[in-house]
């Protein structure tokens, strides 16, 4: 046998080649308007009891208009896992409450045992909802341990108290890394690398933005104020009439500055943060991600959003969060790293009998949004 010849004649086994896709958001409006009011109404009406059908009818609507490479996102949790949560924690805060207003001590002791039970709870909400979001048939889950999160969500908090919040920043970094290097898909974890620096870089723009801005505000509320204290002197007019007029227009202008510098420092914050966070992480073999938020476009997002829902008394909502997503879905790219058929639903695999009735007596959302 010729040797050579077979091996020149053997094909080589192709390699896959990775590309790129944005995520794309198809949602409106008009249209998560039409769910979002009945969800209130029916909310309302049954006191609060269709709130869970509300939530699952919100997240199936973003879920399903949220696509990547031709695919959309899927949120398989029913109405009766949400409503277990919520029944769960209303009879925790009844309890709380009746210790509380007639038994002090039980009630101090009710303030621990929810301290130590949050890490707990954030954990299981998580869980929750990674396990209850699924793309290409391939559910994602969400490992995080009761010890870690206790650090990062009640020790380090604390501990930035006697640093004068100094430590602040460097906490939301542990959140975030926390929170994004348990998610798992396909049972691979994200690999997240955030730097502390970045955080704190964030903070001081956000800080300095929101200062100058609030600074050069202030001074055309000054401009204002003299002129308001000219009418004041103004003999012709009432004084009390006319200390009402620059008290209503003086507190109507420090709303304004504060919502301003809380859109400038929000939008500018989110911004380098999200960029940072995204671009930091990894699914190993799988997909790389990339986000390119732009500062300017986002803040401007920020501070009409909130002038819309404040001045339209919340009916703005829907519009303002569809906006948001929409602008958030398209600075986020995915490049892929493997062949996403090849992927499996791990979680569905590993999972034994009992795995399973555990999940159903445990996968109940004890969060309330």
């Amino acid at each position: 046998m010729d040797l050579s010849q077979t091996d020149s004649t053997t094909s080589p086994t192709p390699q896959f080649q990775p590309y790129s896709r944005r995520v794309e958001f198809s949602g409106s409006g008009k249209e998560f308007f039409s769910i979002w009011i009945v969800n209130i109404v029916l909310t309302l009406l049954t006191l609060g009891i269709y709130s869970a059908w509300a939530k699952v009818r919100t997240y199936r609507y973003f879920y399903g208009h949220t696509q990547l490479d031709g695919h959309r996102f899927d949120y398989l949790a029913t109405p009766i896992q949400i409503l277990k949560g919520r029944i769960l924690a209303f009879i925790f805060f009844v309890i709380y409450m009746f210790c509380t207003q007639f038994v002090p001590v039980l009630g101090i002791l009710a303030i621990f045992i929810l301290l130590f039970l949050t890490p707990w709870i954030i954990n299981q909400g998580m869980r929750f909802n990674m396990r209850m979001s699924r793309y290409r048939n391939v559910r994602f889950n969400f490992k995080g341990n009761y010890g870690e999160a206790f650090m990062v969500f009640i020790l380090l908090p604390f501990l930035s108290v006697f640093t004068l919040y100094l430590l602040l920043p460097y906490v939301f970094k542990r959140i975030d890394q926390y929170l994004h290097s348990n998610i798992e898909f396909s049972d691979t974890p994200i690999s997240v690398n955030t730097r502390g620096g970045e955080y704190y870089l964030a903070a001081l723009m956000a800080y300095v933005a929101a200062a100058i801005v609030a600074v050069l505000m202030l001074a055309v509320a000054g401009v204002f104020g003299f002129g308001l204290e000219a009418m004041i002197q103004d003999p012709e007019m009432m004084n009390d009439q006319a200390s009402a007029l620059a008290g209503v227009i003086l507190m109507v202008m420090m709303m304004i500055v504060y919502f301003v510098a809380f859109a400038v420092a929000t939008g500018i914050y989110q911004t380098h943060i999200r960029n940072h966070l995204l671009n930091s992480s990894e699914l190993h073999g799988i997909a790389d991600f990339k986000s390119d938020l732009k500062m300017i476009d986002y803040t401007l997002l920020v501070f009409t959003n909130t002038l819309a829902i404040v001045f339209s008394l919340g009916l703005a909502y829907p519009w303002a969060k569809v906006r948001s997503a929409r602008m958030l879905s398209n600075a986020t790219e995915v490049t892929f790293l493997c062949d996403p058929q090849t992927l499996h639903d791990q979680l569905g695999e590993q999972q034994s009998a009992f795995g399973e009735e555990a999940a159903d007596m445990f996968d109940i959302d004890l969060s309330l949004g």
